[in-house]
C-alpha cells in the first residue's frame, strides 16, 4: 500500500514543503497517537507537518469552494447568497478534512490487519524452510520476496538493514517495535529472544503458530458471538419492518387515495434506506472480522 493523503493531488513531500509555515507554528508533542499511526504507516512526516497538510488543504478547499458556490448563489438570484455558500462548503471541506485525520488511523489499520492475516501462513513457510536446514537470514530473504503483502513489505526492510551491517537479532527486536500489530510483535520478540538465548528457532516458530492458531480459535468464536445480535437487528430494520411499512402504506395510501408522486417518493425513500442498511450491515461485518483470519 502507498501512504496517499486523500483529497491531495501531490506527494506528502511536496504537501510538507508548501506547508512549512503553518507547521512551524503548530505546537510540538512527544507522544500521541498520531505520531504512531504516521510512523506505523511508514510516512516521512511529523504530527506537525501532517496537520499542517490538513490545514492547508482546509483553508484552499474551503475558500475555493465558496467562491465557486457564491458565484453560483449570486447568478442565480439566491437571497443570502453568502450564507448558502457557506452552509455548502464548509461541511464539504469539514467533511474533507475529518477523511484527512483520519487516514493515519485507517491505513495502519488495514496495514495492521494484512500482516496479522499472512501472519500465520508465514510463519508456517519459515518452519518448513528451517526444518529444511536453510538459515534464517536466507529465510528472511526468501520471505521479502514472497505474496505475503505488508509482511513482505517489513521483511524486505529487515532484509535491507541487515545487508547494510546491523546484526539480525537488532533489527528484528527494532522491526518489531516499530509495528503496531501485537501478534507480529510477540513473534518477532520470541524469535530474537530465542536468538539472544542460542534456543532451536524451529521450536520457537512451532510453538508461535500454536500460540497464533488458539488465538484464531478464540478471535471465530468471538465473531460469530457478535454476528448474531447483528443479524437479528439487520433482520428486523432490512426485513421486518420494510415489509411491514410497505403493507402499512399501501392500506393508508389506497384509504386516503394518495397522489401517485408521493407514493412513489415514499417507495423510493424507502428502498433507498433499505439499501444503506444493507450498506453499513456489509461494512459492519467486514470491520469485525478476526484479524488472523
Amino acid at each position: 500500500m502507498i501512504f496517499k493523503i486523500p483529497f491531495t493531488f501531490s506527494s506528502p513531500e511536496i504537501l510538507k514543503k508548501k506547508s512549512r509555515f503553518i507547521s512551524s507554528r503548530l505546537k510540538h508533542k512527544k507522544t500521541s497517537r498520531l505520531s504512531d499511526y504516521l510512523r506505523n504507516s511508514d510516512a516521512s512526516l511529523t504530527r506537525e507537518e501532517y496537520l499542517a497538510i490538513c490545514i492547508r488543504s482546509f483553508l484552499i478547499t474551503f475558500i475555493s469552494l465558496y467562491i465557486i458556490f457564491s458565484t453560483l448563489c449570486f447568478f442565480i438570484g439566491a437571497s443570502a447568497f453568502c450564507l448558502v455558500a457557506l452552509a455548502i462548503s464548509l461541511p464539504i471541506a469539514g467533511f474533507m478534512l475529518f477523511s484527512q485525520l483520519m487516514y493515519p488511523k485507517v491505513y495502519s489499520t488495514k496495514k495492521q490487519k494484512d500482516i496479522e492475516k499472512n501472519l500465520i501462513p508465514a510463519l508456517e513457510d519459515m518452519l518448513v524452510q528451517l526444518n529444511s536446514g536453510i538459515p534464517l537470514f536466507t529465510i528472511l530473504v526468501n520471505i521479502s520476496s514472497s505474496g505475503y503483502g505488508e509482511l513482505t513489505t517489513e521483511f524486505k526492510r529487515a532484509v535491507k538493514k541487515i545487508n547494510s551491517g546491523m546484526p539480525q537479532i537488532d533489527v528484528l527486536e527494532e522491526l518489531g517495535e516499530k509495528n503496531i500489530s501485537p501478534y507480529f510483535r510477540r513473534t518477532l520478540w520470541q524469535i530474537s529472544n530465542g536468538m539472544r538465548a542460542g534456543s532451536d528457532i524451529s521450536i520457537i516458530i512451532k510453538e508461535s503458530i500454536k500460540s497464533l492458531s488458539e488465538e484464531q480459535i478464540i478471535q471465530i468464536q468471538s465473531y460469530g458471538n457478535k454476528l448474531n445480535p447483528i443479524i437479528m437487528f439487520f433482520m428486523l430494520t432490512a426485513v421486518i419492518m420494510p415489509a411491514l411499512a410497505i403493507t402499512f402504506f399501501t392500506i393508508i395510501a389506497s384509504l386516503v387515495s394518495l397522489p401517485t408522486s408521493i407514493s412513489q417518493l415514499v417507495l423510493i425513500t424507502l428502498f433507498g434506506a433499505i439499501i444503506f442498511v444493507q450498506i453499513m450491515f456489509l461494512g459492519t461485518i467486514r470491520s469485525l472480522r478476526p484479524t488472523l483470519i
